[in-house]
């Protein structure tokens, strides 16, 4: 019979390891271990090679196919009636597909998948699974967002009932709100324990796929902004979308960290409004909004997936007196930033060694792509010499340590975004594709971008 063994998981990165410490040593989170109890088969009898070792086991050999004879049944995406969510997943959600939500606390984690769940339930079986809120609490929410009548509800924590109504109900799309919140009764662990979240996200994985339910697992995340729970959370489920914002601004944005069936580069954006989250089809309106004639900002023309947005880059330069000067960046890389800040001082001759540089990417959002190195450089060197950008020009290309400017990738589509909304001038790489209606300024280096960006006058002020 199983026999239990002692071991200590760690609540942040799901480290396991036989004895305590006072810190984890693989995400060096201190008071993070937590004992718990792990069934180990074969607790006595048998040993290596003896009558309990090879032929012990209750399972029975199969025939491998080959994979010629494997017949693939391309399955039609289920649209989720929100298509920023549907534009992350890659189409639609895909039957009998794991996906993972996660997001901070207030962020409109449940607020959008009930949505969902309102707009699916008009043509399938819609189930959610609450168990943190109760049922009355979530007919406050759908009354507020209105179309949920259809959406069927099961307040339940216990993983073998929300198991056994699975199977038995068979729902076409089932959210799971939060898997933090289920506990199995086998296992000696909390709630929200590693041990238990491991062993929900495992069962429900099985049930969806031999049952053909597209299951979503609401997760929490951690101060550092990444799913709670162990890693291998993460590896189990076909889909991993991260929900981005800050509660106290109106705007959020959903990314897929992994997915199976679909790209990573695509980006979601929503308002948070009186009637719920809101999808944002043209961000570039919101995000790309400049004053003219202001110091420190540059628009510019990034590309998530296949979507281009224009985004508004803030900077500010200020003298210090500190031995080493603070690199700043929100929305940004920091290292990208200290690269880009470096290349000025030596290519352009800014004189940033002994300033602070802030840079802000307006409304919350993060970009990673290097095809918004040259806006940024605008924006600092705008603050720093005092000089604003000339008006209604965006950039992009990436930045070479050299001070050469490269070309951005799908330049095409950017251009056609900038023409979209009205803008008179793109300062771009040499090789940047010309576009009708539209003039291309094209700069070989950073101080040729410079030259043609920024006002030939300084401000009197």
């Amino acid at each position: 019979m199983a026999k239990p063994v002692v071991q200590f998981s760690c609540s942040e990165c799901g480290t396991t390891i036989g004895r305590w410490l006072g810190k984890c040593p693989g995400c060096g989170s201190f008071g993070t271990l937590v004992e718990e109890l792990r069934a180990v088969p074969g607790g006595g009898s048998g040993g290596r090679g003896g009558a309990g070792g090879a032929g012990a086991g209750t399972g029975k050999a199969r025939v491998p196919l080959h994979l010629a004879d494997v017949h693939a049944e391309d399955a039609d995406r289920i649209p989720t009636g929100v298509p920023e969510l549907d534009r992350v997943l890659g189409g639609g959600l895909v039957p009998a597909s794991l996906v993972l939500v996660g997001g901070e606390p207030g962020v409109g984690k449940s607020t959008l998948l009930l949505s969902a769940l309102g707009a699916i339930s008009r043509d399938r079986r819609a189930l959610l699974v609450t168990g943190e809120e109760s049922l009355a609490q979530v007919k406050l929410r759908a009354d507020r967002l209105g179309g949920c009548d259809r959406v069927e509800l099961l307040a339940e924590t216990d993983l073998d009932a929300i198991e056994q109504t699975l199977i038995a109900e068979k729902p076409a799309v089932c959210v799971i709100d939060s898997v933090q919140t289920l506990y199995a009764p086998d296992l000696g662990s909390a709630p929200g324990s590693v041990a238990q979240v491991r062993e929900a996200a495992a069962r429900l994985l099985r049930v969806g796929k031999e049952n053909g339910i597209a299951i979503f697992l609401v997760g929490h995340v951690t101060k550092d902004g990444a799913v709670a729970g162990p890693r291998v959370l993460e590896h189990l489920v076909d889909c991993v979308l991260q929900f981005e914002g800050d509660r106290y601004r109106e705007h959020r944005v959903l990314r897929a960290v992994k997915n199976r069936f679909g790209s990573t580069n695509e980006l979601g954006v929503f308002e948070m409004t009186a009637d719920g989250l809101i999808g944002v089809p043209d961000p570039s309106e919101v995000f790309g909004r400049t004053a003219g004639g202001e110091v420190g900002a540059a628009v510019a023309c990034a590309l998530e997936g296949t979507r281009p947005i224009l985004l508004e880059i803030q900077s500010l330069v200020a003298p210090t007196d500190l031995a080493m000067p603070r690199r700043v960046g929100t929305g940004v890389d920091p290292k990208r930033l200290a690269m880009i800040v470096a290349v000025l001082a030596r290519h352009a001759r800014l004189p940033l060694g002994q300033a602070d540089v802030f840079v802000n990417v307006a409304g919350g959002v993060r970009i990673d792509e290097p095809g918004a190195d040259l806006a940024i450089a605008l924006a600092i060197a705008s603050a720093a010499r005092g000089v604003a950008v000339r008006d209604s020009v965006v950039a992009f290309g990436e930045i070479g340590l050299t001070g050469r400017l490269r070309v951005a990738t799908q330049a095409e589509r950017r251009l056609d975004e900038c023409g979209k909304l009205g803008l008179k001038a793109v300062v771009a790489p040499v090789g940047t594709p010309a576009r009708a209606g539209l003039r291309v300024i094209e700069a070989e280096t950073i101080r040729d971008a410079l030259s043609a960006a920024l006002e030939a006058r300084e401000r009197s002020d």
